[in-house]
């Protein structure tokens, strides 16, 4: 019965994850799915490393999720242009990326998605509107 009902910690961890969503700007949500795809993919290193196959592959549907359904639904392609094309494109081959890490049991490849997420979390980071207004 017990196994079924969520712990107290991961009761507050939900609560603390929505109140963050419902009170975040959008700029802050897309960090947060960022950050989001980034422990995902690392727990999925993690599991991997470790031979647990099940885990694994939760955390990277987890991550796929996250990119697919959140940072690629999230483009505007009309206001983007060609950056948020590029964008959906980059996010196509991470998905890939993680598929094959899934598939070959490759590390590598979940480092590299891994560097890619960290690498456009701390570009859309550094274009924060606080910073922008800073810079005013």
């Amino acid at each position: 019965m017990f196994g079924m009902m969520r712990s107290p910690a991961q009761s507050y961890a939900k609560v603390s994850v929505d109140a963050a969503v419902e009170t975040s700007d959008p700029h802050r949500l897309v960090l947060m799915l960022f950050d989001g795809a980034i422990s995902a993919v690392s727990l999925a290193r993690i599991h991997m490393n470790s031979g647990d196959i099940a885990q694994k592959g939760m955390a990277i549907s987890k991550a796929i999720n996250l990119i697919t359904n959140g940072l690629q639904a999230s483009l505007d392609k009309e206001a983007g242009g060609e950056l948020a094309e590029r964008l959906a494109a980059l996010y196509e081959y991470m998905t890939q990326r993680l598929l094959f890490a899934n598939l070959k049991n490759n590390v590598a490849a979940l480092d590299e998605v891994a560097e890619l997420l960290t690498s456009l979390r701390e570009a859309w980071a550094e274009i924060a509107p606080d910073k922008q207004q800073a810079a005013a």
